[in-house]
């Protein structure tokens, strides 16, 4: 796979060093198991997959590059470039600005924009009615756009499907910047519906039946449905992608639920299927279905708590959090800050989508088993930062040196 020109302080020394020794020892990534650093009385169950993903990468290569091409020019971003403070932060620092928020909200006048100006769409991609937007200003938005390849994988085979005469089910965050961009890219060949949960998918599975009919659909799905949809005809060949970043599972639960009830409601032989159900399993993004099984893996282990790192805003590492606190305590945190000391952390409660204050998180059995990952938009730096909070807390940080010239030299 492509390398990128990432900034080097986005790396880790000894996360690199446990990520070439463990791709090196496992080529097809088959072994989800962790690794296990020994750092005195600190013990790290580190997840197999974890960090940076191609497309963040990508993204990150070509915003910086956008910057350093264009000295003297103003250059913009459509919104956050990835769901990550630090990165957006250093962007922020270069002099780059934010055209409108995560939401969509503007933070400036599209009429502010001139010929002259650089404008960078972001790893989520972004809608055909914005480009065309910057279009009219004079703006190419494809010279630096860094929507992720597996982003516009979904993209394309829903246009796919949706030529052939299937309408389009999106499973995402209605609010969120890629499922909006997937959204517009989907109905622009057919109509298309966004389901935020399993949940919503068994409403929809009633008017697919007919249980349900009528105008409270209109209300039940409002604000995600294309215009001119119609309940009533256009549920009857569908075929579901996905926000690349939700939970796989859930993705696959959600397809396999329509599928069935498709098939029941029309009475369809296993070889009729296709002729009202689209395979869209293909758009699952691999970093997703990593990251997600490599935290299955990890919890096939034991550990006291377990730390979640990434931007509270990351619907990918949000998900990786939902895995974790099944089995054990969780905290979902920002960065080595929100270990405030041993008796204190500040993290993200991803129920009342606040951060809060918990006391007495860190228990005092030795050794201390912690298990740790990240969302694919933290860097390698911030994961090896929080690990050596914990290395201070604990009175480890010998320990933890030694164990990092340990990795260096096998890695």
């Amino acid at each position: 796979m492509k390398s990128f020109n990432v900034p080097v302080h986005y790396r880790s020394p000894l996360v690199s060093a446990i990520k070439q020794k463990r791709k090196a020892d496992d080529k097809m990534k088959r072994d989800f198991t962790p690794t296990e650093l020994h750092i005195g009385s600190l013990q790290i169950v580190l997840a197999r997959h974890f960090g940076f993903c191609y497309g963040v990468e990508n993204a990150i290569e070509i915003a910086f590059r956008a910057v350093a091409e264009n000295p003297g020019k103003r250059v913009f971003l459509l919104s956050e470039m990835i769901h990550n403070p630090g990165v957006n932060a250093d962007l922020i620092a270069m002099g780059v600005r934010f055209i409108m928020d995560t939401k969509g909200n503007m933070l400036m006048r599209w009429d502010e924009i001139t010929p002259d100006d650089v404008v960078i769409i972001p790893a989520f991609g972004t809608t055909l009615e914005i480009e065309e937007i910057l279009r009219t200003r004079g703006i190419d938005p494809a010279r630096y756009e860094t929507t992720c390849p597996f982003v516009e994988k979904v993209w394309n085979r829903a246009g796919k499907i949706g030529d052939d005469g299937y309408t389009i089910v999106v499973h995402g965050k209605p609010g969120h910047e890629e499922t909006r961009a997937t959204f517009s890219h989907s109905m622009a060949h057919t109509p298309t519906v966004v389901v935020r949960d399993m949940e919503q998918a068994m409403l929809l599975a009633k008017y697919i039946t007919g249980e349900m009919v009528g105008a409270t659909f209109y209300t039940d799905f409002a604000g995600q449905f294309s215009t001119g949809f119609d309940a009533a005809k256009d549920l009857a060949r569908i075929g579901v992608v996905n926000q690349t970043t939700m939970l796989a599972s859930e993705t696959q639960g959600i397809a396999d639920y329509l599928k069935q009830t498709i098939v029941a409601h029309y009475g369809l032989s296993e070889a009729q299927t296709a002729e009202r159900f689209a395979d869209t399993r293909d758009t699952l993004c691999y970093a997703t279905n990593d990251n997600q099984g490599a935290v299955q893996g990890m919890l096939q282990t034991d550990a006291h708590m377990a730390l979640v790192i990434g931007g509270y805003n990351s619907s990918n590492t949000s998900h990786l959090a939902e895995l974790c606190e099944l089995k054990l305590p969780t905290y979902y945190i920002a960065n080595e800050h929100c270990l405030v000391n041993e008796h204190v952390v500040t993290h993200y409660n991803m129920h009342t989508h606040a951060e809060v204050v918990t006391t007495g998180y860190l228990p005092g059995t030795r050794p201390l088993r912690v298990m740790i990952t990240s969302g694919a938009s933290c860097p390698d730096a911030l994961v090896d930062r929080v690990i050596q909070r914990l290395a201070v807390l604990t009175g480890n940080e010998a320990a933890l040196e030694a164990e990092t010239m340990r990795w260096q030299a096998i890695g």
